[in-house]
């Protein structure tokens, strides 16, 4: 398949609803609702051979009754809602339209069995020979930001950002675009490879390493066919993006559930694992692992090396972080060089802990949380920087404002304050990171337990992710520091 094939996929001028059915409870409804909920603004036409109008759109019996390209405009994409018996003729009919992509829902193919297989191959050997692209079967289906494309079977469709997913199950499609929505950072492209009957995973990742809207692909997969030839397909993607891998079928049991969910065959754990660290592709070991590496590597500079400092308001989050830190089999806590201390010793107390983590011990007024974040940003010697404590006077703030006292006793202005400061710790975070280059994580459980907190919000505002823990900050920065650490030696080796 070529590149063409593929943005005929993301990008479509138009598209067509195979199978829409006035049912809101049906694929060809939903798919259709999705598609146009979203905003996609080309041309979409529907077929039913009932010949209903669904949604405001007059269907017609077949693709063929549709009108040429010059009488209603180009269709690249045919979203398919029928049953499995039908589709070789879909496909007939989307070749001698002009239609370059189809997607799949359709079950029965190879995850249902020998027979099953069989049928998809013989629709693969049609597909090739009429140089349509299919993707699916068995599949969720395909979104895409940058062209207000939502055409798939269920919710949701996530904020613009810079994140390709590629997904062997429809499922964690959704999940990765539900943590998008939760966290404000934003995908690009999303697709279900579902049986990945015609193209798999690699294929959607090799084309988002040359996709300008892309910054980093994430994709789940279950098992490999060809387990070489995928690596060397992604060894390729990684050594131009970032790639985030989480992989399901690692147990017996879990391989057993891939054969029967997808047609997937098992892949060798241990081999797996070993392979990725060769292609230099970071994998994570849980899907919310996944989902923030690739948050990190879209929103965050590579560190230039491994050496963390830990900036807290508060001594036992340190104390933890810390703990993360020199867990971590490539960071490095970095001791606190004199020079560093000397500027801090300026701006703190001396109850302040005076070594890494930097531990502010209650002492910050204004300005101090600012200043001292920028004294360490800018020290030569500090790759990256976790921050903790943001959010706790907005915290206060968010008590005040719930007690019965509120709003007299002039609480409205202290109220005001903590909240402005938080929104504004957190403004200073991600300005600093920029202009300095080195990577700034915020972390505060208030991410998850108050996400409306001006800390958090502020963070996501700023289109980056707010961690919900230290661990989960230090284990995404120790991705980002080891996909830094392949460039290097890929550069040096060219290998």
């Amino acid at each position: 398949m070529t590149p063409g094939h593929l943005r005929a996929l993301f990008e479509p001028r138009g598209v067509v609803v195979v199978g829409a059915s006035s049912h809101p409870g049906k694929f060809g409804f939903v798919s259709l609702h999705n598609l146009l909920a979203a905003g996609f603004t080309g041309p979409v036409f529907t077929t039913n051979l009932s010949g209903e109008s669904v949604l405001g759109i007059q269907t017609v019996p077949t693709i063929d009754d549709i009108g040429s390209e010059a009488d209603v405009g180009p269709i690249d994409l045919a979203f398919v809602c029928t049953p499995a018996s039908t589709n070789g003729e879909v496909i007939r009919a989307c070749a001698r339209r002009g239609i370059k992509a189809v997607f799949l829902t359709s079950a029965g193919y190879a995850e249902s069995g020998p027979q099953g297989r069989v049928l998809q191959e013989e629709l693969v050997a049609l597909a090739r020979s009429l140089d349509v692209l299919v993707a699916g079967p068995n599949g969720q289906g395909v979104v895409s930001t940058p062209a207000s494309l939502c055409a798939q079977i269920v919710a949701p469709y996530p904020p613009v950002g810079r994140i390709g997913v590629a997904s062997q199950s429809g499922n964690f499609v959704s999940s990765f675009m539900n943590w998008s929505i939760a966290t404000g950072v934003g995908i690009s492209r999303a697709v279900s490879a579902g049986n990945a009957a015609m193209i798999g995973v690699a294929d959607y990742l090799d084309y988002y390493a040359d996709d300008p809207a892309t910054d980093v692909g994430l994709a789940y997969v279950e098992g490999l066919v060809d387990g070489r030839a995928f690596f060397e397909r992604v060894k390729g993607v990684a050594a131009r993006k970032p790639l985030v891998v989480v992989k399901g079928g690692s147990t017996d049991g879990g391989a057993r559930a891939a054969a029967s969910h997808t047609g997937s065959l098992a892949t060798n754990d241990r081999v797996f694992d070993g392979a990725c660290r060769q292609a230099g592709v970071t994998r994570a070991a849980t899907v919310e692992e996944a989902f923030e590496a690739a948050a990190s590597f879209a929103t965050q500079p590579l560190p230039k090396g491994p050496n963390v400092v830990v900036l807290t308001t508060a001594g036992g989050w340190g104390v933890v972080t810390a703990d993360a830190i020199t867990a971590d089999r490539d960071l490095v806590l970095l001791p606190l060089p004199d020079d560093l201390r000397a500027q801090i010793d300026t701006k703190l107390p001396p109850r302040w802990s005076r070594s890494n983590p930097v531990d502010l011990a209650g002492a910050e007024t204004r300005d101090t949380i600012p200043e001292v974040l920028e004294l360490i940003a800018q020290h030569p010697d500090v790759h990256a920087i976790v921050v903790l404590g943001i959010g706790i006077q907005s915290n206060q703030a968010r008590l005040i404002r719930q007690g019965r006292f509120y709003p007299d006793h002039g609480l409205e202005r202290i109220v005001a304050f903590h909240e402005r400061q938080d929104a504004r710790y957190a403004e200073v975070a991600a300005e600093v990171s920029e202009r300095t280059g080195k990577p700034i994580l915020v972390a505060t459980e208030l991410a998850v337990a108050d996400p409306s907190n001006p800390g958090p919000a502020a963070v996501r505002a700023g289109g980056r992710l707010c961690y919900s823990s230290a661990n989960r900050a230090v284990t995404a920065l120790g991705h980002l520091y080891r996909y830094r650490r392949f460039l290097a030696r890929r550069a040096d080796t060219g290998y």
